[in-house]
């Protein structure tokens, strides 16, 4: 049975001495690291200082090695933190407010990171590489404002909430927080999820189907909650609306500071945020399946119906994403103490080397497929399994031969 390691019972009352619970509250150096999360989109600026060092365009792009490779090598020499605070640890860090100031913090540098990427492509970046090099660099790292905006969005307080539409404009994907809270949270690990991918169906074929779907569910439930309120779509209550209006404001100043050059650096920044939302979606929940019951009905949300990662660097790059299953099951806590589960459906390694892994479709196949048919509620009945209904008879033949 599937439990979450204990961080609400004394360590001595652990039915399982092999599971690690951490007395005491986080110290000063544990504290320091969680500026991680603020601070490590600014590493997006570095390519400029090489750039204006060494004067090759292609220095441009050295932020995105550190995603691409560095990320993924820390997870592996770091390894991974699998223990839990206990539960007077926990109830300090949870009113702590600290935690809280720093997901404040990073709303700025966002701002700050983009405008800089913007002034530095058009006014010194030779030619279109340049240009095209600073704006996968900045798209990249806008990604990082939605999952900025994904731990603000869950949150009760309306300064919280308003400050997940401010940091939203920066990826121009104002509908994310309306969409993923309102019907990701409720439609996960169903065919139904546009947000929930499907097994054989690749990264690329699962974006055409999430983005425009996501977009429409946004929508909807927007124009739902302003109608129960007797209010317009079109009105200053919209909060989809007021994160566009201000996506238009910074996109327009920037067009208006720097001009029309930019317009290739802001369609790459839209195209590559939005990819990084794409490809978390695309591996937090890959071929999981809610079953329904007698009523036809989806049984609630389960700590197996996400994929989870312990890897302690990325997860401090990303607020403790990956401990996705408890986020699931308490989508108002916080990052700093979200708990990791036992015998839930691990992934090899952390978001960053996943996602390599993914833009590589025969790759992911070969190694998630196994894995989903091995996690223990599904044990090989691919009854069990979100299937890409295009496919689905070619991933019987293969797979029922085989288990």
């Amino acid at each position: 049975m599937t439990k979450i390691v204990s961080d609400v019972l004394p360590a001595q009352n652990l039915s399982d001495s092999s599971i690690k619970v951490v007395k005491g509250t986080e110290n000063w150096r544990q504290r320091l690291l969680w500026f991680t999360s603020p601070t490590l989109p600014l590493l997006a600026l570095i390519g400029v200082l090489l750039h204006q060092t060494y004067g090759n365009d292609w220095w441009l792009v050295t932020p995105l090695a550190f995603v691409y490779i560095v990320v993924p090598l820390l997870d592996l020499i770091i390894g991974d933190k699998t223990s839990n605070h206990d539960a007077t640890s926990l109830a300090i860090m949870e009113k702590d407010d600290y935690y809280k100031y720093l997901t404040f913090l990073i709303v700025p540098i966002h701002f700050i990171i983009m405008i800089v990427l913007a002034w530095y492509a058009a006014t010194y970046a030779n030619g279109w590489l340049g240009l095209i090099n600073c704006g996968i660099v900045a798209g990249v790292y806008a990604g990082t404002a939605i999952n900025t905006a994904h731990e603000m969005g869950h949150k009760t307080t309306r300064a919280e909430r308003f400050l997940s539409r401010v940091v939203l404009a920066v990826p121009f994907y104002g509908h994310f927080c309306i969409e993923h809270n309102n019907g990701h949270h409720r439609d996960v690990a169903t065919p139904e999820d546009v947000a929930s991918s499907r097994m054989g169906e690749s990264i690329y074929r699962f974006a055409l189907r999430e983005v425009p779907g996501a977009l429409k569910r946004g929508l909807a439930s927007e124009q739902e909650r302003l109608s129960k309120q007797g209010k317009r779509f079109f009105s200053l209550d919209n909060h989809i609306l007021q994160s566009y209006t201000m996506s238009l404001l910074l996109y327009g100043g920037l067009l208006a500071a720097f001009g029309w050059i930019l317009l290739p650096f802001l369609a790459l920044n839209i195209v590559f945020s939005w990819l990084q939302l794409t490809s978390a979606n695309y591996i937090e929940h890959y071929g999981l399946l809610r079953k329904k019951n007698t009523k036809g009905r989806y049984e609630s949300c389960k700590p197996y119906h996400s994929w989870n990662a312990n890897s302690t660097f990325s997860n401090l790059a990303l607020y403790q994403l990956e401990r996705h299953s408890d986020h699931h099951a308490h989508p108002t806590r916080r990052y700093q103490i979200l708990r990791n589960c036992e015998d839930v459906p691990e992934l090899p390694t952390g978001y960053f080397g996943m996602y390599l892994v993914a833009y590589i479709p025969w790759l992911w196949y070969h190694v998630m497929d196994k894995r989903v048919l091995a996690v223990p509620h599904i044990n090989g009945d691919m009854s069990k399994v979100n299937i890409d209904p295009r496919i689905k008879e070619k991933l019987l033949e293969k797979y029922t031969a085989t288990y």
